[in-house]
């Protein structure tokens, strides 16, 4: 697929078929992610990968909106620096590339932010100076995924020059 079909047709996935995703297509997707740009190229995210069963049962537990990842093939924490500006920032341009990687070779995602923070450090040892940003994992999907994304008109979301003013490209 090209990077526009991608972007069309990827879609978020909560429920993942037990197919296993090799480690070469780990490797890619971690791969994705390290080359996504930060600011001041300081590439001070740091990603943990969660791939044995009894971790995504536990990672599930520790979570608030995410239970669904124990079904997940694999999930990865995002951490960046939280004294960096704009590392919230940082972390989707990773989160974005990683998705995106994935989903080009038919292994899908989805990302939740809602966990229990205090025990999530003390489990996987996240030191402080890190922000837990998102949560995202991964699988291939259970079933085929149809539909079309139901998105707002551009001219509704994009202005020209001036917010309110319709969109205009010239």
């Amino acid at each position: 697929m090209n990077v526009s079909e991608i972007i069309r047709t990827k879609r978020d996935v909560r429920e993942f078929s037990s197919q296993p995703v090799s480690k070469e297509d780990k490797l890619a997707i971690l791969e994705a992610a390290r080359m996504a740009g930060s600011g001041l190229n300081s590439q001070h995210w740091r990603f943990i990968l969660i791939d044995d069963k009894s971790e995504l049962e536990a990672l599930a537990r520790l979570s608030t909106t995410g239970e669904w990842v124990a079904g997940a093939n694999f999930a990865v924490i995002i951490l960046t620096e939280k004294n960096r500006p704009y590392h919230a920032l940082d972390a989707g341009r990773a989160l974005t590339n990683m998705q995106l990687e994935a989903w080009n070779r038919g292994i899908a995602s989805c990302i939740y932010t809602g966990f229990r923070e205090v025990e999530m450090r003390k489990r996987y040892g996240i030191p402080e100076k890190y922000s837990i940003d998102v949560v995202v994992g991964f699988g291939y999907p259970a079933r085929k995924i149809v539909g079309k994304k139901n998105r707002k008109p551009l001219e509704e979301i994009a202005y020209s020059n001036k917010f309110g003013q319709p969109l205009n490209i010239k």
